[in-house]
């Protein structure tokens, strides 16, 4: 009854249009917000802006475009209202230029979508970025605890970690040996975040690790015009608790900004003992002026974790599902990084501007671990001799594992965009060095012999630079066709402490030069749709054990991947919807076989072709008054042409060959579909239930359902509730119910076969995700 009260409120709409102050043309593409109701849309061909269906009352309308200064009116909707807005240019120059050059524009011919700040928070209460990032099209993602907080990941199109290019600000986040980006060293990162675009398949031209399934472009937060201050606390399940704190001083003198922001999320997970405690923190100071900006941006992050690397066996899912097999009470990762940014940009002349960035990164830590009956000679420890003649080799050690790294560079791009030319470019390109520092320490054990505490048993060190060049062009053949190239020229020199042949520790380099081009075009059809197709070439070079763990005989080759994309978007107020077709062509993708090279190291071999086909659709649309819901789904086929599996016999020594034909790539599901359904019984109030369904998922390449993940359908309810409170900017309460129906799944696993006792043996291990759990937030703004 209470519900059928509201709806029977009377109902208006809400329209404008958004020009220039100076020259009345319409202004495309503007952000309109109704930021006390939440709701969001962009302005049309037209510059014209709807909101139907609202309630009676009143309204905080908020409108931003990049170079112009934001918009903020207070509008009583007693009946429909028509408002012309014009926006004046911005005084000083906008954030948007730092990202500018790596971003794929409304006109790139490649598939992309962006995930704004208020998509962001909805969902923000301490779980890390991956599950932010969770009802973004063909994504997968997993925690190894099991609640979304501590060691987490993210796949893209099947892809994993190693394969999507990640940028903070334009500046390379991924490992430059092992590719990976590990979210946990960045906790609550998400709270300094202004944006993410997702671009999927190779995509634009970025800096660092190749994307080789899709990037993910952050951007940190643009520095308000105004002074703020903003606190969240989350409480949950799992005794999880999450602190942030977040100031700024607003523009200061017309030139000045400063930000900041401290967290803390502590989470006991839902795997036995899989602990987390992650601390970090962020900082921003930016001058601005009409031509130029300086930003300086810093952040750090602090994490210790109990490990849940090793999954929980198969037979113990049903009986056991948090069992840990860890025991040793400082069983933990420990790690820190910090990042230093240095952002400049300039406006040369009005179509010309200018971007560069200096960037420094300090990696280290290490994970501890008990270790039972250890080889003591893998220690640098000789074999012990007791008392009575009696000979130790194997005994009970406790190590720790160490990586130290420093890794710096420079970002830099100059732009050329005239207002009314046919013609935008970028040139643009960066260098980057890495040098990393592996070590080992036994820190205890049952006998030492001559060993003393802090003696290393390895070390192995290495540098690697990569320098890359790119040249972006847009080109206005006529009023509706929009042509794009894009070519890039990569170098990569990479030296570390490998095996030669015979199994010996060498020194060994390696130097890869790749050449990238892209192409595309876009036509515009009427009323806000475009249809786009390109094709692109992205070469990537093998990680870090590919490396070491092989001699040059048996080093892999880099990969190769031709992708196309063709597509149609439509944006509309109200309304968006994507479709997509993509073929991703593989030479020479690198998968584990199982096969032993000739230092005795399982390492990943090159399979010759492969390909990744598929379909996305992503929509969003209004079913009612109040009643919203956005769409996404992913079908798609991923197929190895030929593949052949290495299994380790142990009763005849060698090993096995099975040859498969047209298998499918392990951990690349036929389909992915999400959707959130909202709704707004009034205005301060909003429920969402989300939705997410994953097909069955291979562990490795065989196509064995024995050796698979099931498919699951898992379910989460929001509500969000805004209350208006006089003296405070905003204050709301935030509830998150995980996996509603208690739905028992596991999206990530890993196997493992041979043969014993004339029998093939199969392990297969997962990572159970927690049943229903709960986050309750509270953020209160001044």
């Amino acid at each position: 009854m209470l519900f059928m009260a509201w709806g029977a409120q009377a109902q208006f709409s809400l329209r404008g249009t958004i020009t220039d102050a100076k020259s009345n043309e319409a202004l495309v593409g503007s952000t309109v917000v109704l930021k006390n109701a939440r709701l969001g849309s962009t302005t049309n061909a037209n510059g014209a802006f709807v909101f139907n269906n609202l309630p009676k009352g009143s309204y905080t309308l908020v409108v931003s475009f990049v170079g112009y200064k934001t918009y903020e009116q207070v509008v009583e909707v007693e009946q429909d209202v028509n408002l012309n807005i014009t926006l004046e240019e911005s005084t000083f120059m906008t954030d948007e230029v730092v990202v500018s050059a790596t971003r794929a524009k409304a006109k790139t011919p490649t598939t992309f979508t962006t995930i704004d700040r208020d998509a962001l928070e909805k969902t923000n209460l301490g779980q890390d970025m991956p599950f932010l990032l969770d009802q973004t099209p063909s994504v997968v993602v997993t925690s190894d605890a099991g609640a979304g907080v501590g060691y987490t990941g993210i796949r893209i199109r099947g892809s994993d970690p190693t394969r999507i290019n990640v940028t903070v600000n334009g500046i390379p986040l991924n490992d430059a040996e092992s590719h990976g980006v590990f979210w946990v060293n960045m906790p609550d990162f998400a709270s300094s975040v202004n944006d993410i675009q997702v671009q999927r398949g190779v995509g634009t031209s970025t800096n660092g690790a190749a994307a080789f399934g899709a990037s993910i472009n952050i951007k940190t937060t643009d520095s308000p015009t105004q002074p703020y201050a903003e606190l969240s606390n989350s409480a949950g399940s799992f005794n999880t608790w999450r602190h942030t704190v977040r100031a700024g001083t607003g523009l200061i003198n017309d030139h000045f900004t400063f930000d900041v922001r401290l967290s803390q999320i502590t989470s006991d997970g839902y795997i036995d003992r899989a602990f987390s405690d992650l601390r970090s923190w962020y900082a921003a100071g930016s001058y601005y002026s009409e031509k130029s900006m300086v930003k300086m941006v810093a952040f750090s992050g602090r994490e210790q974790t109990y490990q849940a690397w090793l999954g929980v066996p198969e037979n113990l899912l049903e009986t056991d599902r948090t069992h840990n097999p860890y025991t040793y009470e400082n069983q933990t990762d420990n790690y820190g990084q910090d990042h230093y940014q240095l952002i400049g940009a300039h406006d040369l002349t009005p179509d010309i501007t200018l971007n560069a960035a200096l960037h420094y990164t300090y990696g280290r830590g290490y994970f501890e671990e008990f270790r039972e009956n250890d080889d003591l000679a893998d220690y640098n420890i000789g074999p012990i001799v007791l008392a009575g003649n009696d000979t130790v080799t194997n005994a009970n050690v406790i190590r720790r594992r160490w990586l130290d790294n420093d890794f710096y560079g420079t970002t830099f791009s100059a732009e050329y965009a005239p207002a009314n030319g046919p013609l935008e470019l970028t040139v643009g390109g960066a260098w980057h060095r890495y040098e990393g520092r592996h070590f080992g320490e036994a820190i205890w054990a049952e006998y030492t012999g001559d060993t003393e505490l802090g003696d290393r048993y390895y070390e192995n060190d290495a540098t690697k630079t990569d320098f890359n060049v790119f040249a972006k062009a847009y080109y206005q053949l006529n009023s509706k066709l929009n042509m794009f190239a894009d070519l890039q020229v990569r170098a990569i020199d990479y030296t570390f402490i490998g095996f030669d042949r015979n199994g010996v520790n060498v020194e060994q380099t390696d130097n890869l030069r790749f050449f990238n081009p892209k192409a595309g075009l876009t036509y515009n059809l009427e009323r806000g749709q475009i249809l786009y197709a390109s094709y692109a070439v992205g070469q990537r070079e093998p990680v870090r054990d590919d490396y070491v763990e092989s001699s040059p005989d048996s080093r892999p080759e880099a990969e190769r991947l031709q992708n196309i994309e063709v597509g149609y978007r439509l944006e509309r107020p109200g309304q968006q919807l994507s479709v997509n077709f993509y073929h991703m062509d593989y030479t020479n993708q690198l998968i584990l076989t199982g096969q032993v090279n000739d230092v005795g190291a399982f390492t990943r071999t090159n399979v010759d072709r492969s390909n990744r086909t598929g379909i996305e659709i992503n929509a969003s649309t209004a079913l009612a008054p109040k009643l919203s819901v956005a769409a996404n789904a992913t079908f798609s086929q991923n197929r190895i042409d030929n593949f052949t599996e290495f299994i380790d016999n142990f009763d005849e020594g060698g090993q096995v060959q099975n040859n498969y034909r047209n298998t499918d790539i392990a951990f690349s599901p036929n389909i992915i579909a999400g959707a959130t359904l909202s709704y707004r019984p009034v205005s301060p109030v909003e429920l969402r239930l989300i939705g997410k369904y994953v097909s069955r998922q291979f562990l490795d390449n065989t196509a064995n359902e024995d050796r698979s993940l099931d498919a699951f359908f898992v379910n989460h309810v929001q509500a969000t509730y805004d209350l208006s409170i006089k003296g405070f900017k905003q204050v709301q309460l935030n509830l998150l119910v995980n996996n509603v129906f208690n739905t028992l799944f596991e999206p990530n696993g890993y196997t493992f076969s041979f043969i014993s006792e004339g029998q093939l043996q199969t392990f297969n291990n997962f990572y159970p995700q927690a049943g229903t759990n709960f986050l309750l937030g509270l953020k209160v703004g001044f």
